[in-house]
């Protein structure tokens, strides 16, 4: 079992920026693929980005491409999600989440979910 605990949301204006981390406890996180997902109020959680288990692969998708990166500090058991140039609309609730053997953008393809942190964007 891994334990995932984000950190780092909060409200911030249009054109900002924050970095969001997740930290796992449990086991190590280096085995596993890490996606970022988000859900705003009554939408479906959709896939931000992902990192593999090895960091040497990334995907983000289309919405946030060029201002969005994902990285990992597995020495810190540590995946970090850096949003820039953040827009009123992607105010949600953003979770991390733990996968083994590789990368996938679908939910349910994820074992393991942390609690969330709320990042909201004024305008």
């Amino acid at each position: 079992q891994v334990q995932l605990v984000e950190s780092g949301g909060g409200l911030v204006q249009a054109g900002g920026s924050l970095r969001l981390s997740c930290a796992a406890s449990g086991r190590t996180l280096s085995i596993y693929g890490v996606g970022w997902f988000r859900q705003a109020p009554g939408k479906e959680r959709e896939f931000v980005g992902g990192i593999s288990a090895s960091g040497r692969s990334t995907y983000t998708a289309d919405s946030v491409k060029g201002r969005f990166t994902i990285s990992r500090d597995n020495a810190k058991n540590t995946v970090y999600l850096q949003m820039n140039s953040l827009k009123p609309e992607e105010t949600a609730v953003y979770y991390c989440a733990a996968k083994l053997y590789g990368l996938g953008n679908g939910k349910d393809e994820y074992d393991y979910w942390g609690q969330g942190t709320q990042v909201t964007v004024s305008s």
